[in-house]
């Protein structure tokens, strides 16, 4: 068995109000800084996994996100290995 780190960034749906990302913009607005289109706020997670191969790693990571880490109503995650 092999500790494999493993990266989860949880973000909103496209469509789903995210009223943090609205207020981060305003801030940012009210700064003057431009070219700032769009703000979405999300999460992140760095998993250390114990699993025979990095797949099963990253399967297990793919897991926790659906069941614990996200709500699938309204948030999509990504899980990626890293090194």
């Amino acid at each position: 068995m092999t500790k494999h780190k493993v990266r989860v960034i949880v973000t909103l749906k496209n469509g789903v109000l995210d009223p943090q990302g609205l207020a981060i913009k305003h801030v940012i607005d009210s700064l003057g800084k431009t070219g700032f289109e769009e703000v979405r706020q999300g999460k992140m997670f760095d998993l250390v996994v114990t699993a025979e191969t990095s797949q099963a790693a990253l399967a297990a990571a793919q897991d926790a996100a659906k069941t614990v880490l996200s709500n699938p109503i309204l948030e999509t995650f990504v899980c990626s290995l890293v090194s």
